[in-house]
C-alpha cells in the first residue's frame, strides 16, 4: 500500500546525498527504501559514514555494508533522511510509530538537513488523528499519564506480544490521544517540561524539507528561510 509514492520520495531524497557525508539514516518503512538505495549507493562507490536512528536501521545498513559512525565522535549529521506518521505542509510532525522517537529526535537535533519523505497519506490539515507516542521511563508511567489527563491526553501503554513495548533504550510508550492539536509548538513545550517522559513524538521546526509521493508525481514542502 502506497509502497511505490514512498519509493518515489526516497529516491528523490537520496539525490541529495553526497560524498564524504555524516548521513543520519531514519526508522520505519519508507525510510527502508532510502536506506536500500543508499546501500546501492555504496556499491558503487559512494563514500559516506552513516549514523542509525535504531538497531534496526543498524541491521539493515550493515546488511548493505553502509559503514557506520559512532554518534559521539561526529560535531553534525550533514543529511538525515526519514519518515514520518503525520506531516502538515508547515513542517510539523508526528514521529515515533516505530517506537525510535528518542534516537529519531537526537539525530534530527545535529542535522544541518532534515529531509522527510512519505507518501501522501501522511500529509493532514492538523496534527492529532495519529495518536503522539511519548517515551517515558518504566518507573514513570502511572504519574506520567495523569499528568497528560490534566493536559486532555489519553494515554494507552503500547504493547507487542502480550506485553509492554520496549524502546531500543529500555523505555515504555504511551500513545497519546490528544485530538486534533491546535498548537503543536505549545503543546510540545508543555511536554517538554513534564517529570519522567525521556522524549515525544512532536517534531517542531526540525524538518528542513519533506518529499511526499503522491501517486506517480512528488510534492515538495521546504521550510520558510529563517
Amino acid at each position: 500500500m502506497n509502497d511505490q509514492e514512498k519509493i518515489n520520495a526516497a529516491l528523490k531524497a537520496v539525490s541529495f546525498v553526497t560524498g564524504g557525508q555524516i548521513v543520519g539514516l531514519g526508522t520505519g518503512s519508507t525510510a527502508y527504501f532510502a536506506i536500500c538505495e543508499i546501500g546501492k549507493m555504496v556499491r558503487e562507490g559512494l563514500q559516506i559514514q552513516a549514523i542509525p536512528t535504531s538497531e534496526a536501521t543498524r541491521q539493515l545498513a550493515i546488511e548493505w555494508q553502509i559503514p557506520l559512525a559512532d554518534i559521539n565522535t561526529v560535531q553534525q549529521i550533514d543529511i538525515t533522511i526519514d519518515g514520518a506518521d503525520e506531516f502538515t505542509r508547515d513542517l510539523q510532525l508526528i514521529k515515533g510509530g516505530g517506537g525510535a522517537l528518542l534516537r529519531e529526535k537526537i539525530v534530527a537535533s545535529i542535522t544541518t538537513t532534515q529531509i522527510i519523505i512519505a507518501d501522501g497519506s501522511k500529509e493532514v490539515e492538523q496534527l492529532g488523528a495519529f495518536k503522539v507516542p511519548i517515551e517515558v521511563i518504566p518507573f514513570a508511567v502511572n504519574a506520567v499519564t495523569k499528568r497528560l489527563h490534566l493536559l486532555k491526553g489519553n494515554a494507552t501503554l503500547r504493547h507487542k506480544n502480550g506485553n509492554a513495548f520496549q524502546t531500543d533504550q529500555g523505555n515504555f510508550i504511551l500513545d497519546v490521544d490528544f485530538g486534533l492539536i491546535n498548537a503543536p509548538a505549545a503543546l510540545a513545550k508543555e511536554l517538554d517540561h513534564i517529570t519522567g517522559i525521556v522524549e515525544h513524538g512532536l517534531f517542531i521546526d526540525l524538518a528542513a524539507m519533506v518529499i511526499c509521493g503522491k501517486g506517480d508525481a512528488l510534492e515538495i514542502y521546504e521550510a520558510a528561510k529563517k
